[in-house]
This record gives structure tokens, sequence and C-alpha cells, in this order.
């Protein structure tokens, strides 16, 4: 089969287009042809190699594993089904988090699949895993009414956070450029702020006080987050700078000790559970995707030069199925 192999850490460069060997199916486990696969921010890290702790995943320290395939996230057709599962059935529609998303096939873990909804494209559904799941994990609980800031907001996870957030009733602010204003209020933003024209200074100042603030682009400091949060207000760190070793976690723990119960880091994981949700909430309207641009799989490599030369107002996605190489 073909995949977009990554063979070294670095530049786009270091990615090419591999007759590979077909993915073997084992047991709990489903084999899928992919349809569409979605780019995100931790294929950039992945490319670059850095944290290097994010090297762990791609099973080498100087290079990746032979036949490392690019990509975490895709929406497909099931072609095989493991004897022990019964959950799944050939020709049914998903979706999934996974390694070896850019890929004619890939084998996933069946409890890690959502099925994909009626109506719900391929597109669409392979916008979803770790970019919506981390935004709908990250702003679990929050309530009508409450008052949610998030920064990086026309980015990936932040496009689903500020829906996320709305669909909830909750009173948003949007961070992001200037030039995405119109399209953050298109997504239930009441009030957008140009960070470019914001200094730390300003924040608590101008921005006033907030019972949530999703930190997706890490360019203020803790101190001045922590000085917009209301009275009981939570921050929530998922991103920053700290060196080359750990990357953000080190910003995370940092603000997690001197913050006690303000702060809390938000990762994403893989879940089937809340992936249907989201996939339900795009189904019903409730919700939508945003598309920064579409690739076909021949592109793929350019899509992946685009996620490293950002910004990126929402997802990456690469139509797999359709396109030749």
């Amino acid at each position: 089969m073909k995949a977009l192999i990554q063979t070294g850490y670095g530049s786009p460069c270091r990615v090419a287009f591999e007759d590979v060997r077909q993915p073997v199916l084992s047991a709990g486990g489903l084999l899928v042809r992919v349809h569409a696969a979605g780019l995100n921010a931790a294929d950039r890290l992945m490319l670059r190699g850095e944290p290097f702790a994010i090297r762990a995943l791609a099973g080498g320290v100087r290079r990746p594993r032979s036949g490392f395939v690019v990509g975490r996230a895709f929406a497909g057709r099931v072609e095989a089904v493991a004897d022990d599962v019964e959950d799944f059935a050939v020709g049914d529609e998903v979706l999934a988090e996974s390694v070896g998303a850019v890929g004619e096939l890939a084998v996933v873990p069946a409890r890690l699949v959502a099925r994909k909804p009626v109506g719900l494209t391929f597109i669409e559904a392979a916008a979803l895993p770790l970019a919506g799941t981390t935004a709908l994990q990250g702003l679990r609980g929050v309530q009508r009414g409450q008052r949610v800031l998030v920064t990086g907001a026309s980015g990936g996870v932040g496009s689903f956070a500020v829906q996320l957030a709305a669909a909830e009733g909750a009173a948003v602010t949007a961070v992001c450029a200037g030039r995405n204003v119109a399209m953050m209020r298109s997504l239930g933003a009441e009030r957008v702020i140009d960070y470019e024209r914001t200094s730390d200074a300003e924040i608590s100042v101008l921005w006033g006080k907030f019972d949530v603030i999703l930190d997706l682009a890490g360019n203020y400091s803790i101190k001045a987050l922590r000085g917009a949060l209301a009275p009981g207000g939570v921050l929530l760190l998922s991103a920053g700078t700290g060196g080359r070793w750990l990357g953000p976690v080190r910003r995370m723990l940092g603000a997690m000790i001197t913050g006690r119960r303000q702060v809390r880091a938000v990762t994403g994981r893989p879940d089937a559970a809340d992936l249907s949700r989201l996939a339900g909430m795009v189904a019903t309207g409730r919700i939508r995707p945003l598309i920064d641009d579409i690739y076909s799989f021949s592109e793929a490599a350019a899509a992946l030069d685009r996620i490293d030369r950002g910004p990126v107002a929402g997802k990456i996605v690469i139509e797999v199925v359709g396109s030749a190489v």
C-alpha cells in the first residue's frame, strides 16, 4: 500500500510516499480503508522531533522507526474485523484517533473507534479526532452563563473549543489574529480580541475576569492569565514554551505547582465515546469542523508543510480515497 512515511526529524523534506506492507490485523482490532486523514499540531511536533520526549511515539531517538506513517486522525470504511470484535462489521463507516493515518489502510483497536453518522462526510469526520476530543475533554463541565476565554481560538483545538463552550451556553471570548474576527463570531464567540494588539499588562484590565481560561497559544505569561481569573476560576493549559526536552510540559508543571487548584493541564486522549458525541453534534448542526484547506493524497507532504509553516485557521484534511499518488 501507499503511505506518507517520516524518515527523519526536521523539515517536511523528511517525509516521502513509499510502498509499504499492509498493516497486520491483530486481536481486538479493525483494518480500515482510510478515506480522509486530519492533520494536527501534534504532527508538526512529531515532524520536528521537538520536544525530544515526543520521539518515543515514533519509536526512535535519532530517527523514527522504519516505515513510520504520518498522522493520528482518520475516517474511513472497515475492510476487516478481528475474530474477537463483535461491535463492528465490514463496510461500517468509522472515525478514530490512532497511528498511521496518512496511508491507504490503517489498523486501529476497536475500542478507539466511533461510528460515522449518516450525513457526516469523511472529510468532516477526519477533522474531529485529537483536536475535537482535546477541546471536549478540556472544557468538560463548563456551564451555562460561565465566562470562558480561549486563546489560540482560530486553531484546530481552539475552533472546536469556542463552539463547544458556546453550545453549553457560556459567554465566550476568543483571542486570535485580527483577520479571524468574523470567523470567530460565526462560531459563537461573543467577543473577539486581537492578540497582536494586547500585551500581558493589559489582560486583566481589558479582558475582564473569567471562570475558565483555555490557553492554547502560550503567548501570555501564567501570571497575567491567572490575574484574569474570577474567584474560583480555573486556568487550563495546553501550550507554551519550555525547552527542547519537555516543551510545554515544563510550563504546565510549574504553573500547576504554584497554582494548586487554579491550574490544570489539558492533554487530549483517544476516546471513542467522546468522538461519538462530537460526530453527533456535527451531524445535528450544533458544531462544525472549521476546515482551512483540503489536500489530495498526492499532496500530503504539502499539507504537512502547511501545518509546519502555520498559522492554520481550523483544520487541514487530506482526502485519501478518490485521489491517486
